[in-house]
């Protein structure tokens, strides 16, 4: 404690409990329409994969269903779903992109 004038300052002890933000992972679904090389390129645009680690993502979406294109906190997550979303349908494609806690 100080004193400045007559008017004392206290100075407490604040502690401040910071956590890591949730993260989510960005998916993109199969469908019957949309072509390989279309999402190819979307994650090359939008995730900045190069054209191996694309062609890979795009195969497992492929076969299993779905592919996990990156894990971001919730805003980016979020943020990148709304853009492939837009893209995709800009370009008359049906291609599904979601977010998942984890």
């Amino acid at each position: 404690m100080s004193k400045l004038g007559s008017a004392e300052v206290v100075e407490d002890d604040v502690l401040t409990e910071l956590s890591t933000p949730s993260m989510y992972q960005v998916v993109l679904n199969n469908d019957d329409y949309t072509p390989m090389d279309f999402v190819v390129e979307v994650l090359e645009v939008f995730f900045n994969k190069n054209e191996q680690q694309a062609t890979d993502i795009m195969l497992t979406i492929h076969h299993q269903g779905k592919g996990i294109c990156g894990t971001y906190p919730f805003d980016i997550a979020e943020t990148k779903v709304i853009q492939v979303n837009q893209f995709s349908r800009d370009n008359q494609h049906p291609l599904l992109c979601t977010l998942e806690k984890i």
